[in-house]
């Protein structure tokens, strides 16, 4: 299963719901504390449900929403990549279409409420019939199933399993009238569908940037438990261990019933009300067993007690060989790495690479990449669909990166407005379009001007009286020339922002 869109609903900085698409690569881009992370930490609490980097609580509620007593946060996730069967009870094998878990466009759309921060409540929103007479099969026991069927008269060859009631009474109606709503997985009688589903899911690791200074830091620690994760997911090291599970449960088993036949010769009545529990294969958390896994420097000195630099060199090195390995494997576990700030500690050269590998990593197959970034270093490096501009504009919270002023596409636009970054490289961009467009004229009609001293070819100097636009468009292009005041930063952001405004009337 691929993640294909997340919701957050008064979560933090988000009071109303705001839906960001996601594809194999996504980048969310803006200023500080506008909300980036925010929908990756959202994302951990819904897949790792408070065992990953992120724990819900109170102060995650939206201090708006909190105001007008709405204190339910909201996290939905939409899959595709579905898998073609699966076990909804305990009986029997069918789809998601049959059992009409299915949205209108076919995908799996998982809502998760936490009143007041507490424990979440599940909910599927699906296109599923509203017909009285068949709206709420899914939680129906199998006596009233039957009842039901017998009632109807509809045709079912098999009546011992429930999901092929549920189909024969759907298929025995003229009109299921369906319609979009939401079935709250709790009361379904297959109380098994969220963790069979729950199987399907990508394996989510978030790696944040700001990281405390410990033996058990995860900015190191992570790639190798990650690493752990799935080589212990592979069907046969799931085969070797359900085989020694059971060896050593049949051992314990002999020893269980040895104590209590002796137990029985001193006290019947106790030995008789004694029975051995032991774990089943599943509940045993083998990740455990690895959990001190690291990478040491010299003299077993950890990691993380190094420079951020080195430690973000490691992710860089784990991400470039993660590239390559699932480039060449097959039938590989569906994963997210979510990476807040790659950039953070890195020389600019080691951005350019981390990126690339981040790149060339989203495209293997079963694999998504999600990240948040201030570098503009990094933007450049993207295709215009990876990216997502995030603003504290209600009505352009979450946006894709369009074509704005320009008639084309502009990574330095994209700079501009998620950053702020006044480059030199957009002014000439916008200016070279204007002045190409024949509009220079109008462009400077009305504008105040100063005075700007120009060299000739002879040495001489001659006085002229500009425009401020033209002015810092000479000196970019003309450094040479000393005679002039130097342009100040909030200059070279105003006479962009000219440009912008009159491109865009």
């Amino acid at each position: 299963m691929k993640i294909k869109a997340v919701t957050v609903n008064r979560f933090r900085s988000y009071s109303s719901p705001v839906t960001v698409q996601v594809d194999d690569l996504l980048v969310l881009v803006g200023r500080n504390d506008i909300g980036k992370s925010t929908i990756l930490e959202a994302l951990d609490i819904f897949f790792n449900e408070g065992k990953g980097c992120v724990k819900i609580d109170k102060d995650d509620i939206n201090k708006d929403c909190l105001s007008q007593g709405q204190d339910c946060i909201e996290i939905g996730v939409e899959f595709t990549d579905l898998p073609p069967n699966i076990v909804i009870d305990a009986t029997n094998q069918t789809t998601l279409q049959e059992e009409y878990l299915l949205t209108s466009a076919g995908t799996l759309h998982v809502i998760k409420r936490y009143p007041n921060a507490g424990k979440e409540k599940v909910f599927i929103k699906a296109n599923h019939p509203t017909n009285p007479e068949c709206a709420d099969l899914l939680l129906k026991k199998h006596a009233d199933l039957k009842k039901i069927l017998e009632a109807g008269g509809y045709d079912c060859p098999d009546k011992s399993k429930n999901a092929e009631l549920r189909k024969a009474i759907w298929r025995g109606q003229e009109n299921l009238q369906l319609s979009d709503c939401e079935i709250e997985v709790a009361k379904i009688d297959a109380k098994s569908i969220w963790e069979q589903l729950k199987a399907y899911m990508p394996l989510y690791t978030l790696f944040q940037s700001d990281r405390k200074n410990s033996d058990s830091d995860d900015e190191v620690q992570d790639p190798m438990r990650i690493a752990v994760r799935e080589i212990l997911g592979d069907p046969e090291i799931q085969a070797d261990l359900a085989q020694i599970t059971d060896t050593v449960k049949a051992r314990l088993d002999e020893v269980a019933q040895r104590t209590l036949q002796k137990l029985g010769e001193l006290n019947p009545a106790i030995a008789n009300s004694l029975d051995p529990r032991l774990p089943d294969f599943a509940s045993l958390k083998w990740t455990d067993v690895f959990k001190n896994v690291s990478i040491a420097g010299d003299d077993d000195i950890p990691i993380n007690k190094r420079g951020s630099g080195v430690k973000r060199l490691v992710l860089i090195s784990f991400f470039r060989a993660e590239a390559e390995r699932r480039q060449n494997e097959a039938n590989l576990p569906n994963i997210v790495y979510a990476i807040e700030e790659p950039e953070t500690s890195q020389h600019p050269e080691h951005q350019r690479a981390l990126t690339d590998a981040l790149i060339a990593l989203s495209e293997a197959p079963n694999t998504q990449v999600l990240l948040t970034t201030h570098s503009p270093e990094i933007v450049k490096r993207l295709r215009f669909e990876n990216i997502i501009l995030i603003s504290d504009q209600a009505q352009e919270r979450v946006s894709p990166v369009l074509e704005h002023e320009l008639p084309y596409p502009s990574l330095n636009e994209v700079n501009f407005s998620a950053f702020g970054e006044a480059s030199y490289e957009y002014h000439n961009e916008l200016y070279g379009f204007i002045e190409a467009e024949g509009r220079l004229t109008e462009y400077k009609a009305g504008k105040p001007q100063r005075p700007y001293i120009r060299i000739r070819q002879d040495g001489s100097t001659i006085s002229q009286q500009i425009v401020l636009t033209e002015y810092i468009r000479h000196q970019i292009h003309h450094p040479e020339n000393d005679h002039n005041v130097s342009f100040t930063a909030e200059e070279l952001t105003e006479s962009i922002e000219a440009m912008r405004l009159f491109l865009r009337i």
